[in-house]
C-alpha cells in the first residue's frame, strides 16, 4: 500500500499544472483535447481519486470505514456488519456501507465512491477483484480487509475460513451418515467465489469416496439465488438423479426453498432425503427449520475485521485470520 495519489502527483505524471488537472475533473471542455488526454491518462494509471473531503477536515483521519458487501438482499452478512459497525463505533469511528449485487464493475464504481470521502480502511465481501479495484487500492494508504474467506493471496488482510475446507466437511458428513446421491444447489455463479468453493469441496469429497456429483445451476444458469433457487432447482436435480437421497445446499436460504419444495411434494425430510445448509443464520435455528448446517461466527468476523482496521500492523503481522466453522446437525439429516 502507497500513499495516498494527489493532485501534483497527477499533474507531475501529464507534465500539466495542478489548475489544469482540477479543469480537467471539473471543466474538460476548457482544456485542449491533447492535454486532457495526458490527464486522464495519468489519472488512469495512478489511480487517482478526487478527495470530495478536501478543506473540510482540520485532521488527516475522517473517522469513516467504508465497506462494499455483495449483497444486502438477505442476512448473510447482517451479522458480520453488527459485528463490524458496533466495534468501530465504540472506538469513535462510523461505517459507510454499499453493495455490489456481486457485479465487479458495480464494486470498482462503490471503491472510488467510498474513496472519495478518504476512509481511514476498507473493508470488501469479495475476494476476486477487477484490474481497477487492484489499481485504485494500490493508489491508497489505508488498511484493506477481505472478509468471508481466505484467499491464497489477500490484497492486504483476510478474515475467514475456508469456504473449501467447509463444503468438503458437509459432504464427508453426508456420506459417513449414509447417503450416496448427494445432490449439490448453488454455488453456479462465477462471481460467487465462496459459492464455488463450497462446491469444489463438495465435488472432491464424493470425487474421494468414488460418487458421482448432481449439481445445479450450471456455471451459465445461476440467474436465481435464495429460496427461489432453491425451490426452482429441486426438480431439476431430481430429474438428473431420481435417486438422490440428500441434497447440499450452499447456503440456509437456498435450504429453506428446498425444504418448502420437497413438503409440496410430500417428500419426507429426513427419512426420504437429507437435507443441509450453510451459514448457521436464524432460519436454521431449532425454533425454525431446524436445519443441518455449517454455522459461520458472522459476527467474529465482523469483530476481527474492525479490530483489524484499527490496528492494522498487528493484523498484518498475522495477514490471515481464521475464525473458523462449526458442522451443526440437526433434524434435516
Amino acid at each position: 500500500m502507497g500513499k495516498w495519489v494527489t493532485m501534483k502527483d497527477v499533474a507531475d505524471l501529464a507534465n500539466v499544472g495542478t489548475i489544469t488537472v482540477s479543469r480537467v475533473l471539473r471543466t474538460p471542455e476548457k482544456v485542449s483535447e491533447a492535454k486532457r488526454q495526458r490527464v486522464e491518462k495519468a489519472i488512469e494509471e495512478l489511480g487517482y481519486v478526487p478527495d470530495n473531503t478536501a478543506g473540510a477536515l482540520s485532521s488527516s483521519k475522517s473517522r469513516v470505514f467504508g465497506a462494499i458487501v455483495s449483497t444486502v438482499n438477505d442476512s448473510v452478512f447482517a451479522q458480520t456488519l453488527d459485528g463490524l459497525s458496533s466495534t468501530l463505533r465504540a472506538a469513535g469511528y462510523e461505517l459507510l456501507l454499499t453493495s455490489t449485487n456481486y457485479n465487479p464493475e458495480v464494486e470498482e464504481e462503490a471503491l472510488r465512491a467510498l474513496l472519495a470521502r478518504r476512509p481511514d480502511g476498507i473493508v470488501l465481501t469479495s475476494t476476486s477483484h477487477s484490474i481497477g479495484v487492484t489499481k485504485l487500492l494500490d493508489a491508497v494508504s489505508i488498511p484493506v480487509v477481505e472478509v468471508w474467506q481466505l484467499p491464497s493471496e489477500p490484497l492486504d488482510i483476510a478474515v475467514g475460513f475456508s469456504n473449501y475446507q467447509a463444503g468438503y466437511d458437509m459432504a464427508r458428513h453426508l456420506i459417513n451418515s449414509g447417503c450416496e446421491n448427494i445432490a449439490f444447489i448453488g454455488g453456479g455463479c462465477a462471481r460467487d467465489v465462496r459459492g464455488l468453493r463450497r462446491r469444489e469441496g463438495y465435488k472432491d469429497a464424493l470425487k474421494s469416496a468414488g460418487l458421482a456429483p448432481v449439481m445445479w445451476p450450471n456455471e451459465d444458469q445461476a440467474a436465481l439465488t435464495g429460496i427461489e433457487l432453491g425451490a426452482a432447482s429441486f426438480e431439476k436435480c431430481l430429474n438428473v438423479n431420481p435417486h438422490v437421497d440428500a441434497v447440499m445446499c450452499v447456503s440456509d436460504q437456498v435450504a429453506v426453498g428446498v425444504l418448502c419444495e420437497a413438503s409440496r411434494r410430500d417428500v419426507d425430510v429426513p427419512n426420504d432425503m437429507s437435507v443441509s445448509g450453510f451459514g448457521g443464520f436464524e432460519v436454521s435455528a431449532p425454533s425454525g427449520f431446524d436445519l443441518t448446517t455449517i454455522a459461520v461466527p458472522g459476527y467474529e468476523i465482523g469483530v476481527a475485521s474492525a479490530r483489524a482496521l484499527l490496528d492494522p500492523e498487528a493484523a498484518r503481522a498475522q495477514k490471515v485470520i481464521d475464525v473458523g466453522y462449526k458442522l451443526v446437525e440437526r433434524g434435516t439429516t
